[in-house]
């Protein structure tokens, strides 16, 4: 090896020691706080409760790219993120400790100290949120050391104090022309490679242990699934209106009119869903109110409940996106709660907040107005899902989610809009969130290869708490043709459209527009959803062969 190629590879072999170095302490001290935060909660883990505050710090403009990109995947590929720059972060740490140690420690605090501070701000536990990322500091801090320490007797580190002038030996003594061979190098020095990595290995492997099995223990301690199964909800004092013979079609590849709880789309901020058991939960209703309430889960099913079918969409949704889908909901009228509670007069936002701290603002005039605003506890059928909402949520028709749908609802505040910013709002999105026209084509698919002649379109049209009057379809460009509508069940649910359309072979492309139940179609100009709502004409292309 020439004199050039020897110390870039023994830099080169430092880095690498320095970078595994700072993984494993890293991951060790990961590890712990996992299982630390089987006592204090799975959004005290310093991973989640980063990739929470970084969810609070991002820019409108990246969570809507995340969302329109990734969808409900956004959540993984955020906390992957987060722990690519803490793999990052920690290696340059370790190959700092190398050279000096209180560089690289500090290093390694510095990260867990912003998942303390992270766990503090967003974290439900209180003071007890702090004690994983104060687990992890402790820990890692101790691992780096430990590495570093043995480091720095591993063979080939000390030669450097070899370079000093030594007296030349006796030449019937020299050992110069004698082979070291590895054994005899190991048993020169306290600890040897083999060690370093055995032990490096093996402390990774704990922290992996640890990791996973914190978060085993986590999902079942924290988990409600018993809770949700203990619950045999009441039937409704005033049920859902009967369904009308024709208020669906039966065609392949076309949205179902219930859509399955399990397929019921979820879009929010929360990296860990919130596991509130029913018998802990707790509603507290006050503000600009006379008379403040308190309302636990069981008192809530004494009450006479609601059914009712609503539509739900998310303002996120792009021209022809699957966030939105109608259930059967069960529940308790929100303006019945709210005229217990009395409402002042000054008062026009019902600001709620869930168990994750997210707070969303609501028209308090649309709750009052007489729609059937519900506080939730059931999705056809049974209890509602953990992913959406359990033990309860809000559900008003005609709004947005961001404005009216809160999960894992926990308070109501009366209050005014000029008082107090919500987290959308406050964040520029329009604060009434009223949902726009629109409609999807569910088949034929994108891109699909069609026979000519006749073939079947079919998809949704939706206006919430206006109804849907009439959906038509046209083919590139041509005059619009009538669909055949489903009878429709009531103003706050979509409809089905289907009818048959003529193609000859080459690329075509099929438009849907719908009108609402006062005659407007939705205008054709895409807009993308910030601040109010998407609208636009949806469109697929296909190809029709001969």
């Amino acid at each position: 090896m020439d004199a050039t190629a020897a110390p870039f590879a023994h830099r080169t072999a430092r880095w690498a020691v320095g970078a595994g170095v700072g993984l494993v302490a890293a991951a060790s001290g990961l590890g712990v706080a996992e299982l630390v935060a089987v006592a204090t909660g799975p959004d005290t883990s310093p991973v989640v409760a980063v990739g929470s505050g970084v969810i609070e710090l991002t820019p409108r403009v990246l969570q809507e790219f995340a969302i329109s990109t990734f969808g409900s995947g956004h959540r993984p590929v955020l906390v992957a993120g987060v722990v690519t720059i803490l793999a990052v972060v920690t290696a340059v740490a370790g190959c700092a400790a190398l050279r000096r140690f209180v560089v690289g420690a500090s290093l390694l605090l510095a990260l867990t100290g912003i998942g303390l501070v992270a766990a503090a701000t967003t974290a439900q536990a209180g003071i007890a949120g702090a004690l994983p990322s104060l687990a992890a500091a402790i820990t890692s801090v101790a691992v780096l050391a430990i590495l570093v320490g043995m480091t720095r007797r591993v063979p080939g580190r000390d030669r450097e104090h070899a370079r000093a002038p030594q007296p030349a030996p006796a030449p019937a003594e020299s050992t110069a022309d004698r082979p070291v061979t590895p054994a005899a190098e190991e048993r020169a020095h306290p600890v040897g490679r083999r060690t370093l990595l055995l032990t490096a290995a093996g402390t990774a492997g704990v922290a992996v242990a640890a990791g996973v099995g914190g978060r085993m223990l986590q999902g079942r301690r924290f988990d409600v699934a018993a809770s949700r199964s203990a619950i045999s909800l009441p039937a409704p004092a005033d049920p859902a209106p009967p369904l009308p013979a024709g208020y669906r079609y039966r065609v392949d590849g076309l949205s179902p009119f219930f859509s399955p709880a399990r397929d019921f789309y979820r879009v929010d901020t929360a990296l860990v869903i919130p596991q509130v058991p029913a018998h802990q939960w707790i509603l507290r209703i006050g503000g600009s109110v006379e008379r403040p309430l308190e309302i636990t889960f069981d008192e809530l099913l004494d009450r006479d409940l609601t059914e009712r079918d609503i539509t739900l969409s998310c303002v996120s949704n792009e021209v022809g996106g699957p966030y939105v889908d109608t259930g059967r909901w069960l529940g308790f009228p929100l303006d019945q709660l709210l005229r217990e509670a009395g409402p002042r007069g000054d008062a026009d936002q019902l600001l709620s907040t869930s168990q994750d701290g997210m707070t969303i603002g609501t028209p308090l005039e649309a709750v009052l107005d007489g729609r059937d605003a519900l506080l939730a506890v059931g999705l056809n059928g049974e209890p509602l899902p953990a992913r959406n909402g359990f033990p309860a949520r809000m559900i008003v028709p005609g709004l947005y989610g961001y404005t009216s749908a809160t999960k894992w609802v926990v308070e109501l505040e009366v209050t005014r809009f000029d008082e107090v910013d919500a987290y959308w709002t406050a964040r520029d999105w329009d604060p009434i969130g009223r949902v726009k026209t629109a409609s999807r084509i569910d088949l034929p698919r994108p891109l699909e290869q069609l026979p000519q002649g006749e073939v079947t379109v079919a998809g949704v049209a939706w206006a919430q708490h206006r109804g849907i009057s009439a959906a038509q379809v046209r083919v590139d460009g041509g005059q619009w043709q009538e669909t055949e509508l489903t009878e429709p069940v009531s103003d706050d649910t979509w409809r089905q459209w289907r009818t048959t359309v003529r193609v000859t072979p080459g690329s075509r492309r099929l438009e849907v527009r719908a009108a609402d139940g006062t005659g407007a179609f939705q205008p054709e100009e895409r807009v993308d959803p910030f601040p109010d709502g998407a609208t636009g004409w949806h469109s697929v292309a296909v190809t029709v062969t001969e």
